[in-house]
């Protein structure tokens, strides 16, 4: 079945850097885009960051455009989100998501703390 499963979360100060990855498995990985969303205390999950099936297209949410950086290894079936100049508006927990035709899959997230 599919899997997808982040890691590389943590605490980290303001103004530093974190690389969150997401292992899949269960379906074609280079077939499909992928996706990173984050989901803060009280608020919507927002959707961060898009990369085609190929890695050859991103696209950025406003908040997060020239900080963060979403690639793929399809090799690894492995999609990665790096973030850079962190701010404590970045808390939030990071989903990787993969629509699958009609299906959309998460993985189980991880918590991301911007804190001094």
């Amino acid at each position: 079945q599919v899997q997808l499963v982040e890691s590389g979360g943590g605490l980290v100060q303001p103004g530093g850097s974190l690389t969150l990855s997401c292992a899949t498995s269960g379906f074609t990985f280079s077939r499909y885009a992928m996706r990173w969303y984050r989901q803060a205390p009280g608020k919507e999950r927002e959707l961060v960051a898009t990369i085609t099936n190929t890695g050859g297209s991103t696209n950025y949410a406003d908040s997060v455009k020239g900080r963060f950086t979403i690639s793929r290894d399809n090799s690894k079936n492995t999609v990665y989100l790096h973030m850079t100049s962190l701010k404590p508006e970045d808390t939030a927990v990071y989903y990787c998501n993969a629509a699958i035709n009609v299906y959309a899959y998460w993985g189980q997230g991880t918590q991301v703390t911007v804190s001094s």
